[in-house]
């Protein structure tokens, strides 16, 4: 992703923590688009103090009746907030949302712009994650 194919870049890792040397830990640039990627899917809208319309609210569906109404129309959202704020990133090529029980799995498959390569990321919550 960096436009200098000579200088390394290193993301934060999220959630944020230390490696084994002691240091803010770092992660590639696959899988800096993953940790953005669940950020965005897991951050309820509002949340965030400069960014109040930041997020999906995807985390609200963990309780919310299932159908397959209900999941076309939350793919259908959720890929509207990816490619909203995450379209100089990748290419948004597929959303999927299963919900059962009080887990919730959402896979969205992607392009990474700076590259051309798909990626894949799949992200997991429930009432106990």
């Amino acid at each position: 992703m960096s436009a200098h194919p000579d200088v390394t870049r290193t993301h934060l890792d999220f959630p944020f923590h230390v490696d084994t040397r002691g240091r803010s830990a770092g992660t590639s640039d696959e899988d800096h688009v993953r940790d953005l990627i669940e950020q965005l899917l897991f951050t309820v809208p509002g949340e965030r103090v400069n960014r109040p319309d930041f997020g999906s609210g995807a985390l609200q569906l963990v309780f919310a009746p299932g159908g397959q109404e209900l999941a076309a129309a939350v793919e259908y959202s959720l890929q509207a907030s990816l490619q909203r704020w995450l379209s100089e990133v990748i290419q948004v090529e597929r959303v999927e949302v299963e919900s059962e029980e009080a887990e919730l799995r959402i896979t969205v498959g992607y392009v990474l712009l700076a590259t051309g390569e798909p990626g894949t990321a799949v992200v997991e919550r429930g009432t106990g994650t």
